[in-house]
């Protein structure tokens, strides 16, 4: 953390860093706002950065996206490596729209080179947001703690509905068995409800993903993935449009 984070989490600070550090997090919505407003309808996809081009789970992320990305989504990652650019790669495979919104680590993490567009978000939290706000389904790949906080995130706003009921799709039934595991013991202890079970899919199968997002996110929420938001050039938007 960079020392002004460790200062706002360390408890009480004076009026005015708190008002600096709420303004520098205004700042950081506004340029992720500004920088992503035209990039579409989106799927958000989740996933480790430390797997390599030849590892199993790159490739099924990399086919996923582009069968995705062929439904006319934008595919939205954190614009690292591993997971995030296999994503990206396949939107650019099939010739889709491909998006990052990476995040400043103290050991670099550079934009991928299959991005179209990107920007840079200094707090997570932040980032998190950007990546819930543009998107219509959730897809959930082998990852870590990072991973695990995205997907949580986003199935706790749609179980609160402070979003849409969107798809979560949860790929590799043997990486994730114990994590479904314990959902059901959630269930049977009373944390979660029945209901609850249905807020997500898990599959080993592109073909089933597409059909549930085709269903769900298309059709269910009448989206048209054509339609595109138009900039005002009173606001020099014209030259952010994708």
């Amino acid at each position: 953390m960079t020392k002004s984070e460790i200062k706002f989490l360390s408890g009480p600070q004076s009026r005015y860093k708190d008002f600096h550090f709420t303004i520098n997090i205004l700042v950081q919505f506004i340029r992720g706002f500004r920088a992503l407003h035209f990039i579409g309808p989106c799927i958000t996809i989740f996933g480790s950065a430390r797997f390599k081009e030849d590892h199993e789970y790159y490739k099924l992320t990399r086919k996923a996206a582009g069968e995705f990305a062929k439904l006319g989504f934008t595919i939205l990652t954190g614009g690292g490596p591993g997971i995030m650019e296999a994503a990206n790669r396949g939107a650019k495979d099939v010739g889709g729209r491909s998006v990052g919104c990476n995040i400043q680590l103290p050991k670099e993490q550079a934009p991928n080179p299959y991005l179209d567009k990107w920007v840079e978000i200094k707090y997570f939290f932040v980032r998190k947001v950007l990546l819930v706000k543009y998107s219509f389904a959730f897809v959930v790949m082998p990852g870590g703690f990072g991973t695990l906080d995205e997907y949580f995130e986003a199935i706790t706003l749609i179980q609160t509905n402070k979003i849409g009921d969107f798809p979560v799709i949860i790929f590799c039934k043997d990486f994730h068995q114990k994590l479904i595991e314990h959902t059901h013991i959630m269930k049977e202890q009373g944390t979660i409800s029945e209901a609850d079970l249905s807020l997500f899919l898990v599959t080993d199968s592109i073909e089933e993903a597409v059909a549930l997002i085709k269903e769900e996110s298309i059709k269910r929420h009448g989206l048209k993935i054509e339609d595109r938001i138009k900039p005002f050039g009173w606001l020099f938007e014209s030259r952010l449009k994708f």
